[in-house]
């Protein structure tokens, strides 16, 4: 069962990383969410809303990690700065 949950999750990390069906898996998920149909009903409380809770968790943070790192990447561009000296900024020596 762990297995099968981390594989999921794997999955679901990678095709939201992947922009041609980032959008696609966006609504698919929202749409679930909303949708009667679950894997566990929601008219069973507790356990009805556990699929659902963890999936809305899953979609936030890993949208909210695309977004740092394209916002970490905007920074990056607009100051000039490579990977090195934003990694270490004491190497950084200004003269």
């Amino acid at each position: 069962m762990n297995n099968a949950i981390g594989s999921f999750y794997n999955w679901y990390k990678a095709t939201l990383r992947n922009t041609k069906y980032r959008w696609v898996l966006v609504l698919g998920t929202l749409l679930y969410l909303v949708s009667p149909i679950d894997i566990s009903p929601d008219f069973l409380p507790i356990i009805g809303w556990v699929d659902d809770g963890l999936l809305a968790t899953l979609l936030v943070t890993e949208l909210s990690q695309i977004a740092l790192e394209h916002l970490n990447k905007r920074k990056q561009s607009n100051t000039g700065e490579t990977d090195a000296a934003a990694v270490d900024p004491i190497t950084t020596v200004e003269v």
